[in-house]
């Protein structure tokens, strides 16, 4: 719903604010939360109300920009026409009958008025609250029809029933169903204390709850067999957990021995971090200024990105990620979670911990959340921002007189983690000197597991542990890029490498290949392809680069990880139809910001999303364009993926091109790190340049660096003689 014309100091960062109103982009404060809650409770005085979140509404696009000019101008007063102060309250409003009507206002703090208002069409089903998934548990505790499952188990002493929230998943075509929720369920080891690992112990059945009602409609029992059981159900025994055994990973828990040879890895900042930060947003380091945002859906959004005064993107987001798995034994079809729609990574975001989920000299940031009544609550940390080594940024040696010159690469890392029931996942912005911004995600955690009978194996997944089964499935996310190259007017090039046929006339000895680039000018979608090299380049066609004459551009190149696997004809393929190509150009629209359209919670289909944006066919050539990145992780599990997975890592790698007239980070210079020393003694400090080569036959030979040979001048003399022995090589002796 697109809302158009409504018009601390810490380790030496500077929080004081620049003016005495929040800036447009700037996160709700606690008052103003207060105020959007008022606003509504007023407006709706005599009925209940249940609020699912309240959080800042970005300005229209066309309200926002003249805004944001005057501030890279420097021509920003207090008497600059800003846009609205919006927020945006999501609420059901409760029927005498306990119905439930999803129900947004968008509210203008500072005018305290409510400017827009609708009631979402019943089809349609918001995202999970953690509300109703802490319900889940009590319902089942109260069913007789629960207690009438688990008594069909025999599970051993000391053994305490658990169970997982998930949404519904998309329904069977011919379902007609209030909202639900279902679970997995597992038994945990109490004797070990509340730490122990539930997960290694799943039970073989999948509740069903009516999520207004809080009452159990059903309880799917699940298939356990294996290869040889095809579809079968009721294969287990009543004693199901005998031959599970215990998955711990806590460290108190562990039956092996932590590593005791590790010795410390310490990030010294001693001069403090070389970011500042200004009215908990505005966000400047080494040549980039951005804003940072933060909302219940995406967690952490990027805006008004700049390098060096020039501007890059508008804003720049995680839009969606879908997990589909792939076990066809009913219910397992609905195991097919939208976890950004369904649930929020905002909502699900960790507090991050000092010296645990980042290190060095950090910036944490606050969240403010509304509870069920509306009334703010601060999560603590759930952003952290630092500074990071990241390697050697360029390099290059001089074989001729052996002079090195070397620089590291440092990052600027924006990172948040979210936990969804089993799963973690850890999401980071990198900037680097070298204006480039890499978008990194990390997968973890714990993964999704069910029953299996004793001595049994699966197609479906792998067993991971005696009794536990580790399901296929796949991890699909979708990066939302909303670029503005040097301005909003941009053009997205499809450029691929190709092999140019062999011709007397054009390639003769058959090595030459030839570049191809074509604009895009109608919405469309594209995929990955290695054996091209497709790059995508996001272009200002009426800006030359002054030196290579062409359009300045940022590019990134599309990993070529498999997209969704689900048949085209399934309920899941309908419901994530961003998730079957890499690439979506679409042109820019208010409030169109999420891949698989905004209500994802057991639907049907995907509505609103980016395969609708795309059938618009839309013009997108010399535009406000978006372009979708779709990339993944076919994920089919491996024992050494439990009790606890290591980390499985994707990087989206956005630079310039063209862009610049030289190395942007030309101007890193090439310190020496003091703090560095040699397990040898002998580090060379004596030697003030920076990683000069240290002597030896090769080393002292250009020609055996294939640098070619020693230069030589029109009079015959040899250039870079550094010994004085005539040679010109700087070896002593010939």
């Amino acid at each position: 719903m697109a809302i158009r014309g409504l018009t601390e100091k810490l380790i030496g960062l500077s929080t004081a604010s620049r003016s005495s109103r929040p800036h447009p982009l700037a996160r709700l404060t606690s008052p103003e939360i207060d105020i959007a809650r008022q606003v509504v409770t007023k407006a709706r005085s005599g009925q209940l109300l249940l609020f699912r979140d309240i959080f800042a509404e970005e300005p229209a696009k066309a309200d926002l920009v003249p805004f944001l000019e005057a501030e890279h101008s420097g021509q920003l007063t207090e008497e600059t026409s800003r846009p609205p102060r919006l927020a945006r309250v999501q609420y059901d409003k409760i029927g005498d009958d306990g119905s439930h009507a999803y129900t947004e206002s968008v509210v203008d703090v500072t005018a305290r008025q409510e400017v827009l208002h609708r009631v979402v069409e019943k089809d349609v089903q918001p995202s999970l609250t953690p509300a109703e998934f802490k319900r889940f548990q009590d319902a089942c505790i109260a069913s007789p029809m629960w207690k009438e499952a688990i008594e069909q188990f025999e599970l051993p002493d000391g053994f305490a029933v658990c169970i997982d929230s998930w949404p519904y998943g998309g329904p069977d075509p011919e379902e007609t169903i209030p909202r639900y929720t279902q679970g997995l369920c597992f038994a945990r080891d109490t004797r070990k204390g509340e730490h122990s690992n539930h997960y290694g112990y799943p039970l073989p059945i999948i509740p069903v709850m009516d999520t207004h009602s809080s009452k159990l409609v059903r309880i799917d029992k699940l298939a356990t067999g294996g290869t040889e059981d095809a579809l079968e159900y009721n294969t287990h025994p009543k004693n199901v957990l005998d031959h599970c055994t215990s998955a711990e990973y806590v460290p108190e828990l562990l039956s092996i021995d932590l590593r005791k040879d590790l010795k410390p890895l310490n990030v010294v900042q001693p001069e403090g971090p070389s970011f500042k930060v200004t009215d908990e947003s505005l966000i400047e380091w080494q040549k980039w200024r951005f804003r940072l945002g933060f909302n219940p859906r995406e967690g952490a959004t990027l805006h008004d990105i700049h390098y060096d005064g020039r501007s890059i993107m508008y804003r720049l987001s995680l839009s969606e990620m879908t997990v589909p798995y792939g076990d066809p034994r009913p219910p397992f079809h609905r195991k097919h979670a939208f976890d950004f729609g369904d649930g929020g990574a905002g909502r699900a975001a960790n507090n991050l911990s000092l010296g645990c989920d980042c290190l060095g000299v950090i910036k944490y940031f606050d969240a403010v959340v509304a509870d069920t009544e509306g009334k703010p609550s601060v999560s603590k940390n759930v952003v952290c921002l630092h500074e990071q080594d990241a390697g050697i940024g360029w390099k290059h040696t001089n074989f001729r007189n052996n002079r090195a010159a070397v620089t590291r690469s440092r990052e600027l890392v924006v990172q948040f983690v979210v936990t969804l029931a089993n799963y973690e996942y850890v999401f980071a912005y990198r900037f680097d000197q070298a204006a480039g911004l890499t978008v990194e995600t990390r997968a973890t955690g714990i993964v999704s597991v069910v029953h299996i009978d004793k001595d049994k194996t699966s197609p479906w997944g792998n067993v991971v542990s005696p009794g536990t089964l580790a399901q296929n499935h796949q991890h699909l996310f979708a990066l939302r890029l909303d670029p503005a190259i040097n301005g909003h007017r941009n053009t997205v090039f499809k450029e691929e490498t190709l092999p140019l046929p062999m011709s007397p006339s054009a390639n003769p000895h058959g090595n030459g290949y030839r570049v191809v680039s074509e604009p895009i000018t109608k919405s469309s979608f594209l995929d990955a392809s290695p054996f091209t090299n497709l790059t995508i380049k996001l272009s200002n066609p009426h800006i030359l680069n002054a030196i290579s004459r062409k359009p300045i551009s940022y590019k990134f190149i599309p990993s070529p990880s498999q997209l969704l696997l689900a048949d085209p004809k399934s309920t899941q393929a309908a419901r994530a139809r961003f998730a079957t190509h890499h690439v979506w150009i679409t042109k820019y629209r208010d409030g169109e910001l999420f891949a698989a359209g905004e209500f994802t919670n057991q639907s049907y289909s995907e509505r609103g999303g980016v395969a609708d944006a795309v059938a618009r066919n839309d013009d997108v050539g010399d535009a406000d364009v978006v372009v979708w990145n779709v990339f993944g992780l076919t994920h089919n599990p491996r024992v050494e993926d439990w009790p606890v997975m290591p980390i499985e890592k994707h990087e989206l790698h956005i630079r310039p091109a063209d862009f610049f007239e030289w190395n942007p980070a030309l101007d890193v210079p090439g310190q020496r790190n003091e703090a560095s020393v040699s397990v040898d003694g002998d580090g060379g400090k004596e030697d003030a340049d920076c990683c000069k080569g240290e002597g030896g036959s090769v080393q002292e030979s250009a020609e055996t660096h294939w640098q070619g040979t020693r230069d030589v001048v029109p009079n015959g003399v040899v250039n870079g003689d550094r010994n004085g022995d005539g040679d010109g090589n700087g070896v002593n002796g010939h």
